[in-house]
């Protein structure tokens, strides 16, 4: 059975917008930031995520892909942060504190509706630790 996909998207361009700025006094000097720019453009777009039930799945890069996952169970905190240049296009970076040693933090950047996401993370870590917790107790106590 195929697991249902809470949210699937990747990170918002606007949440490049500073290091974009930063490119333009280097076009103009050196021809640089242009190619720069469009590095940091493409590393974004190919930056996917998608949120289903029971897991966080990304894939990244450009030339080679990197597909990594945790599983929901293992989230203890996550945080909502509307940094200043995000919050004029309604854009959130979420935060996700794990007991994964690979991924201590997980950051989700420049995504939409980031309250929303967080509320509807939230109750499938709590559905996915309540299934854990059920699982361990039919296993050692019964």
């Amino acid at each position: 059975m195929a697991e249902k996909v809470i949210w699937e998207g990747t990170p918002s361009q606007w949440s490049n917008f500073v290091f974009y700025m930063l490119c333009i006094p280097l076009m103009v000097v050196f021809g640089l930031g242009l190619i720069l720019a469009l590095w940091k453009y493409l590393d974004t777009e190919s930056n996917k995520i998608k949120i289903t039930e029971h897991q966080i799945t990304e894939q990244r890069g450009i030339l080679a892909k990197v597909t990594d996952g945790l599983d929901l169970y293992q989230i203890q905190y996550i945080r909502h942060e509307q940094p200043f240049v995000l919050r004029f296009f309604e854009l959130s970076t979420i935060v996700l504190y794990t007991s994964d040693q690979l991924y201590p933090r997980l950051i989700l950047q420049g995504v939409e509706d980031g309250e929303n996401i967080k509320k509807i993370l939230r109750k499938a870590v709590n559905d996915q630790k309540d299934l854990k917790g059920e699982w361990l107790r039919d296993l050692y106590f019964n």
